[in-house]
């Protein structure tokens, strides 16, 4: 007989092994990407462009619009040494 537990049911495999998925960045026109994005092409966590907003200590700086943080896309580029393009 099995005894209950109390572990919420697993997710499926679907969901449990999402990672979102963005553009490649040498197809990228817009500007500026959100934290999220810019952390995608980093291969870092969100929260780690956070600190280097924060602290002023990552490879580049930010744009601040109305408290949000927008990555400038030409410097991501130039920091992950991809051909920029006009």
């Amino acid at each position: 007989m099995k005894t209950p537990t109390n572990q919420p049911p697993a997710l499926p495999k679907a969901l449990a092994s999402h990672k979102q998925e963005f553009p490649s960045l040498e197809s990228l026109t817009r500007p500026t990407i959100p934290t999220e994005q810019a952390a995608y092409y980093f291969d870092r966590k969100s929260q780690t462009l956070r600190a280097w907003a924060c602290l002023e200590n990552g490879p580049l700086k930010p744009i601040r619009v109305n408290g949000r943080l927008a990555w400038p896309v030409k410097e991501i580029k130039k920091v992950l040494g991809v051909e920029v393009t006009k």
